[in-house]
Parts: structure tokens; sequence; C-alpha cells
């Protein structure tokens, strides 16, 4: 379901008042004597509808941007890096700043696919001694006083941490934590249908990669044990910010977007405004994690408050070049 085709619909009345509708919510329909007036009340409408369908909240929040015709921007951090209560405090912006799923990175002492700064970071939280628990104690913390709002968490871990502690025991206590779905980043869909299983059963969503060396056939077996949404890596090798993106990407998210439903987001590379705005018609979300990740780590030696203030406006130059049309709307009601 393309974006487009999910828009909130204005049209001026004869009268000179303003009729807003959505076509994936039919029943989401305002008249007021403003656009603005009429675009936020089918906002409202559609959010009461979404929260009592009772999705897992990334579904929720997919519906939610399709219907306003929205993209979702992904951040990426560390958990522990430079410390928890660093992750929170960023989580927290992050979640003000216009995030709509967050990414948060178990460390673990042999990543797979990530570059230098992601490791890096990795390498620093471990060295102070965390530990899995510490990660759902803190994520648990989190939920409970909403310091994220409501934006979803999702868990980026190696398998070798869920197979260690049990896949059924890691996933539960996940989601008891507050995580609404993982990334296993080294986990092959040849060995992946019994945690996709247990995963639907809980309605836990396992998001799953697909590369650009991805062979159709085996794309075709990802989609299938995909949830929630597909991670379409934007390049070959590892993360890590990049001076542009490939131009065969766009080719790749069309193909994949006839493939599946799921919404298609992008992720390695993106660090920059201006590789946003050509994703913007193919894809329904961004993923920034090396660019977030590389200025908290200034945080070793900088106060936490001015790295944060760093970080924000990094994070409203991508939301805005992102969703243009939510930044202007935003403007006119203040």
């Amino acid at each position: 379901m393309a974006g487009s085709e999910c828009t909130i619909v204005v049209e001026r009345r004869p009268d000179g008042s303003y009729r807003a509708s959505c076509p994936v919510f039919p029943d989401c329909e305002a008249v007021a004597a403003t656009e603005d007036e009429a675009r936020q009340a089918v906002e409202r409408a559609i959010e009461t509808i979404l929260a009592r369908r009772q999705l897992n909240p990334i579904d929720a929040v997919f519906a939610r941007l399709r219907g306003l015709g929205r993209k979702a921007f992904i951040p990426f951090v560390t958990a522990g890096d430079p410390d928890l209560d660093a992750t929170a405090a960023v989580v927290r912006r992050l979640g003000q700043g216009g995030a709509s799923v967050i990414e948060i990175g178990f460390p673990y002492s042999d990543p797979i696919a990530d570059g230098p700064v992601i490791q890096a970071s990795y390498t620093r939280a471990l060295s102070r001694g965390l530990r899995v628990d510490d990660v759902f104690a803190s994520v648990r913390r989190m939920t409970d006083e909403r310091i994220g709002g409501e934006v979803p968490l999702v868990a980026m871990v190696s398998y070798s941490l869920v197979y260690r502690r049990g896949p059924a025991r890691f996933l539960a206590e996940a989601q008891s934590a507050g995580f609404s779905g993982a990334i296993l980043p080294d986990l092959p869909i040849e060995e992946a249908d019994d945690l996709a299983r247990l995963a639907a059963e809980m309605d836990f969503k396992l998001i799953q990669l697909v590369t650009p060396t991805t062979p159709p056939e085996r794309a075709v077996r990802i989609l299938g044990l995909a949830s929630g949404f597909v991670y379409c890596v934007s390049v070959t090798g590892i993360t890590g910010e990049r001076d542009q993106l490939p131009a065969e990407l766009l080719e790749q998210l069309r193909r994949l977007r006839r493939q599946t439903e799921l919404p298609l987001c992008v992720g390695f590379g993106i660090s920059k405004p201006e590789h946003v705005v050509p994703l913007r018609e193919v894809a329904d979300g961004v993923i920034v994690g090396s660019a977030l990740v590389r200025r908290l780590a200034e945080a070793d030696h900088r106060p936490l408050a001015a790295v944060l203030d760093e970080i924000g406006e990094l994070v409203a130059g991508l939301c805005q070049a992102l969703n243009p049309d939510a930044a202007a709307t935003a403007g006119r009601a203040s």
C-alpha cells in the first residue's frame, strides 16, 4: 500500500469550509473552518481507531503514518554508551524530536555488520561491564516512566545472545521490558523459522534484513518471515556514514515494493537530509545509526546536554527532509 494512497485529502467546500478524509480509514472524515483544523480532526480520529484495534505498537505506528501520508524516522542508539542514564536521556530526546521507532543496540563483542563507530560504542559499553539484564532493566524503566513517549522500541541484538539465554525466554523478557520487536542481523533465514514462529505467537515483530546482494529467490523467503517492517540495507558492506547512496538503491526498493506490503525502511549510510529526499517516494522510512552514535560518543568528554542539543538539531533536519509537509503544517499550527 503506497503512502500516496493513504494521504489525508483536504478539499475546500462551496461554503468556504474544508472537508478532510482518509482513503485508508473511510470513517475518518471532518469538516472545519480551516484546512489545518479539518486535517487535525482526521488525525485524531485515526489515532482513536488504532488505539482501539490494539495493534502491535510497530504496526500501529506505520498504520498511522500511512494514514497521514508520512514516513518513519528510526534512530539507533547503543545501550549503555556512555552509560544507561545517557541512553535514557537520548531516547527521551529522540521521542520528543519526532522518532517513529527507536532501535536500541545490545552491545556484543563480535558484531557482524557494524562499522567502526558502532563497534567502538559496543566496546565502550562492554568495558563498563554492561550485561543483557542491565539493558532489559533500563528499557523497563524507560517504558514504565514513558521516557520515549509512545515510541515503540526495537532490539538490535546478536542471535548469539538470544541463543545463550534461550529464544523463548529472551523474547518474553524483551517484550516484558517494553520492546515491540527485534532485529537479529546474524540469524540466517534458513535457521529463522522457529524463532519467527515464537515471535508471531507473541505478536513480537521479527524485522528481517534485505541487502543489495540478496538473490531474488532468497529475498522472497526473507520477506515471507519478516514482520513489522523490512530493513533494507542500502549498500554492500558495514554500517557507517557515507557521502552518497548508490543509484541502484531506488530500483531495489521498487522491486521489493512489488513483493511485499510491509513497510520498507532504509538503513546503512543515512546521515544527511540530502540522503533522505530521494527516498521519500519509494521508502516508508529511514534508519539512522552511526551519525547519532558518533555524536553521543562525545558525551565522554563534553556535557551531555550539549551533545543532546546537537543530536536534536540533526534529527530535526532529517525529519524535516523526510516529512516536509508535516513540518510545514506544524509551522502553521504554531
